[in-house]
């Protein structure tokens, strides 16, 4: 959602509390455009296109990030039923960071704007991270960890292992912090000219094409043979593709850092304009949960829903190249013979779907409203949670067919996949992105409908759908690994669950949700993370 956690994530790429904070602003005496909309010289559209730059910077790092960190941290020695802990972030992040950063982004008087400053704070942290998590095998090495090659050694680097969280915990707070300020200069820049729609547009098309690169480099399979030196003792194949790819992600965002920050062109905020709350950034937290007395009762219908879904989404999220690896490519993060190679070969395969997914959602964005319409937003939202129930069974299945029979002990050599089970798999992925694009867009616009109709404010409406999100996100977090364990039967159990709180949502969204069908393409457009 921004997420937010995995768009968790993932969102949670990844969830806009701007606009909760813009209407706080606009209360607070502050101009709704940043005072951009008075600007002397016109923005143009391509000059507006290229100010958005840094979104798409920081969806090509965050698509590096879903793709590949969980399988991963798993060759660091972190165990599968302990990897969903590290993405428990994410969700804290986009509960925590974003209203904070919001709140003072929109009473920023800095000489360079309200947002730039976030943004360049926030991008310079992510290459920093970035960094820590690429190298951290090499760290790990220096700080203790063992000697022995890494073409040899198959046991846990804990060194290593707590290098690589610190940084991809300080990742998710720093994609929150860029993520929302980015966001609301968008608005601020194409209000009165041409309009949030255009806006919103923007920004979600560079998001886009920073997802699609990003998984292109994750898939990518050459980056140590581009750059031999980064190989080292620590750090092997799978590894210093990675770096590499994390690399690509420094130079990206710091280019596409630059542009925006050069051409964005934000004017600064006069201190007489304002109203700085006796609260400061908590008093965001507090009106936010003092005002769900005032939401209509339809809205609590919606936040229910909305949490079923995001719990039968986060084990896909969270688990989607490891599955690849694990069950369909039978590989293992620290196996022995050809069995690391096969599970770094479904990682990377992984990629190449969630590339598919991807290009399926961007396709079906522009048809969701003309679904809406006919067949109203309900059971849009329904049907896509059919969708989701029938591809995670047959992703259980799939999986379980897969491994059936399969010992690692007895079958070193037996390492790869089915190419009837592989090439399922990738059209699992790319159908998938059909429900994603819902799952991004629908919710969103039927809250909104609800609180025009029903009264509620949209700042609101965001924040409150944002802890409908939040909190599913926890529960898969903390629950999903540990029950992994308990069965030790891979990702099967908590794709499992995700598709019996796929089919329970189908039937809530029928028998809870209003009928409306209004759903604009700004808004579908805007996905979270």
């Amino acid at each position: 959602m921004e997420g937010d956690g995995k768009e968790a994530a993932a969102a949670n790429k990844r969830l806009d509390w701007a606009a909760m904070n813009l209407e706080s602003g606009a209360a607070a005496g502050q101009k709704g455009d940043g005072g951009n909309a008075g600007r002397k010289v016109p923005m143009s559209i391509f000059r507006l296109f290229l100010a958005c730059m840094v979104s798409g910077g920081i969806q090509y790092g965050w698509a590096l990030q879903l793709s590949l960190l969980s399988p991963y941290s798993q060759t660091l020695g972190i165990s599968h039923s302990y990897v969903s802990l590290t993405w428990i972030c994410g969700p804290i992040a986009g509960f925590v960071v974003q209203p904070i950063v919001g709140y003072y982004s929109d009473r920023c008087t800095a000489k360079i704007g309200r947002r730039r400053p976030f943004v360049l704070a926030g991008c310079i942290i992510i290459c920093l991270s970035v960094l820590m998590i690429g190298f951290s095998a090499d760290i790990g090495r220096h700080l203790g960890d063992t000697k022995e090659h890494c073409s040899t050694f198959k046991g846990s680097r804990w060194s290593a292992a707590a290098v690589y969280i610190v940084g991809f915990w300080f990742l998710d707070f720093a994609n929150n912090t860029v993520q929302g300020p980015a966001r609301a200069m968008m608005a601020d820049l194409s209000a009165g000219q041409h309009g949030p729609n255009v806006g919103q547009a923007i920004f979600s098309l560079w998001m886009a094409l920073g997802s699609v690169l990003g998984y292109l480099s994750g898939a990518n399979a050459k980056w140590h043979e581009w750059l031999p030196w980064l190989k080292t003792a620590a750090c092997c194949d799978a590894c210093a593709n990675l770096k590499g790819a994390f690399l690509t992600a420094v130079i990206l965002i710091i280019i596409s850092m630059s542009v925006t920050l050069a051409l964005a062109g934000e004017e600064q905020l006069c201190k007489d304009d304002v109203e700085v709350s006796s609260g400061g950034a908590c008093s965001a937290f507090a009106d936010l949960f003092k005002s769900l007395k005032n939401l209509p009762p339809a809205m609590f219908k919606v936040l229910a829903v909305t949490a079923v879904t995001w719990l039968s989404w986060f084990p896909f999220f969270q688990y989607n190249t490891d599955w690849m690896g694990r069950e369909i490519y039978r590989g293992e993060p620290q196996g022995l013979g050809g069995k690391a190679d096969a599970y770094d070969a479904g990682v990377r395969e992984g990629a190449v779907g969630l590339l598919f997914c991807s290009l399926a959602l961007g396709v079906t964005s522009f048809l969701i409203p003309k679904l809406c319409r006919k067949l109203t937003s309900r059971v849009v939202w329904s049907i896509s949670n059919i969708m989701v129930f029938v591809i995670m069974t047959i992703m259980v299945v799939l999986g379980m067919n897969s491994m059936k029979g399969y010992k690692p002990a007895l079958t070193a050599g037996l390492t790869g996949p089915d190419k009837t089970y592989k090439g399922i798999a990738l059209a699992l992925f790319a159908l998938i992105g059909i429900p994603q694009a819902v799952l991004f867009s629908v919710p969103w616009a039927v809250a909104s409908e609800v609180a025009s109709e029903e009264g509620g404010g949209q700042g609101l409406t965001i924040g409150v759908l944002n802890i409908a999100i939040v909190l599913p996100q926890l529960v898969i977090a903390l629950t999903a690994g540990p029950i992994d364990g308990a069965f030790n039967k891979g990702n099967t159990p908590a794709f499992g669950i995700g598709a019996a709180f796929a089919v329970i949502c189908a039937v809530l969204a029928v028998i809870l949700l209003p009928k409306t069908r209004g759903v604009s393409n700004a808004v579908v457009m805007a996905g979270g993370h």
